[in-house]
């Protein structure tokens, strides 16, 4: 016997087929939110590492800008310090950011982020180098000895030298006037030496250190060609001129000394480091950043566009 469904079951059913498509349909649109979630926040998550990292780098480059401007050495390795500290971090950032876009990336966004691998590697390089010219401080110390140590020895010879033209001047001896010009001479190529020194120290090329230190040899065989002409006018045991010759004495093993550090040229050889190679592979890692990021955006921006109705 056939039992055929009345009109009540019958709409039983449709209620159930409709709460069934119900089902269905808020479950799909469950999935989609959570699936847009979860993409939103891989999204907020690699701009925030993004982010991190141009920071990170920024506060690096400052560091090593300051390590390279400090006064001490002290100073210059706390600096240098900080950078080194500040590169690891934006390493650390890096691999992060790297393992999030082997899953959620796209493939834009892994190739701009290795992009900013190799300018970071090419700053590191750079860092190597520059960071550990600017705790020498080779420069900096060479000024220290020429206006310290050997201007003050200078000073002892310069006033010894007075001395004895203020005596030439009043004697009426005929070597007197071979004593003045000698006393003189002696005097003023010491201090064309000194004078010579601030411009050597802060020199860059290594030729034109070569020209100064020429003049100072010369310069230097006319001082002690005085000196001994002065030995021999005044005779032995004349303690102005002992003093004035202890003095230039130790200001020439001093100047040996500040040649030696100025051709070093820590302070200035990372300073030009700086300013020309270290400043541009910042500026080619912000920018590969700055693309990375508007990718990321504009991922973003494509997702919530309305789908086209069907």
């Amino acid at each position: 016997m056939t039992i055929k469904p009345n009109l009540k079951d019958l709409s039983w059913a449709g209620v159930g087929v409709i709460l069934l498509i119900v089902v269905i349909l808020l479950a799909l649109h469950y999935d989609r939110a959570l699936d847009t979630a979860t993409k939103t926040a891989s999204r907020a998550r690699r701009l925030d590492l993004v982010e991190r990292m141009r920071v990170a780098l920024s506060s690096a480059s400052e560091a090593e800008k300051s390590a390279v401007m400090a006064t001490t050495d002290q100073e210059s390795q706390n600096f240098a310090e900080q950078s080194r500290a500040a590169s690891a971090m934006v390493e650390q950032i890096r691999d992060e950011l790297a393992k999030l876009l082997a899953t959620s990336g796209t493939r834009d966004e892994r190739d701009l982020l290795a992009e900013v691998s190799r300018t970071l590697t090419e700053c590191q390089h750079i860092d190597h180098e520059l960071l550990d010219l600017s705790v020498k401080n080779s420069n900096l110390k060479a000024y220290d000895l020429a206006f310290g140590p050997a201007a003050n020895a200078l000073a002892s010879m310069d006033n010894a030298l007075s001395r004895i033209l203020e005596g030439g001047a009043t004697s009426t001896a005929p070597e007197a006037r071979q004593v003045l010009l000698r006393a003189a001479g002696a005097q003023s190529g010491a201090l064309r030496i000194l004078a010579l020194l601030p411009p050597h120290i802060s020199e860059e090329s290594d030729a034109r250190m070569d020209a100064l230190e020429a003049r100072m040899v010369t310069e230097d065989q006319k001082v002690r060609s005085d000196l001994k002409v002065l030995a021999t006018l005044l005779g032995a045991g004349n303690a102005d001129l002992e003093t004035a010759t202890s003095g230039y004495a130790r200001f020439f093993e001093l100047k040996v000394r500040i040649l030696e550090l100025s051709r070093q040229n820590t302070n200035v050889r990372s300073l030009i480091i700086s300013l020309n190679q270290k400043r541009k592979a910042v500026q080619m890692c912000q920018a590969a950043l700055d693309a990375l990021e508007r990718t990321i955006q504009e991922e973003s921006l494509s997702d919530r566009r309305p789908e086209s109705p069907r």
